[in-house]
């Protein structure tokens, strides 16, 4: 099967959001949202496929089919000093790596806009996503409160240099 492609949200992704929802399991649509609904509410979509990319960012995986099956995105809170990240990938399509894909490409986007404080709040069983997010960023934080854990995020440091360069 090949690769999808990443690349940032568009607007005339609403109808793609809205249908991505419909194929998530409820569980995988419990762990995103905190709470199950018959469809994405389409004023969630429009806000949800329309960022600035700048303050708001979304970064999709598009299948080759041309579906949208993963989405990662921050919204900046200018008051707190940090953004809020999120993340959901298709069922079928998760432990696959695409999570960690659109993570790091998302904590770098964010970099550019000199972002580097993230929010994320987990359910406290949803051990995927709470693992992602500690292979992928330096937890500075973390508490648990009615099952929600939340977290203080930075990116993970730039990895060291050899000693005496490469050759």
């Amino acid at each position: 099967m090949p690769d999808p492609t990443i690349r940032p949200i568009r607007p005339e992704d609403e109808s793609e959001l809205t249908a991505l929802y419909a194929r998530l399991s409820p569980e995988t649509a419990y762990q995103r949202f905190f709470t199950v609904m018959a469809r994405l509410p389409p004023d969630w979509a429009r806000i949800l496929a329309n960022v600035d990319y700048d303050k708001r960012m979304a970064i999709v995986a598009v299948a080759p089919g041309g579906q949208v099956i993963a989405v990662a995105r921050y919204d900046h809170d200018d008051q707190a000093k940090e953004a809020e990240i999120a993340l959901v990938v298709q069922d079928d399509w998760q432990g696959k790596g695409l999570g960690t894909i659109l993570m790091k490409d998302l904590l770098a986007y964010a970099a550019t806009k000199g972002i580097r404080r993230f929010r994320a709040y987990v359910l406290g069983d949803n051990r995927r996503m709470l693992d992602l997010l500690a292979r992928t960023t330096q937890i500075l934080e973390r508490y648990t409160e009615r099952g929600i854990t939340s977290l203080l995020l930075a990116p993970l440091p730039p990895a060291e240099a050899p000693a005496g360069g490469a050759r």
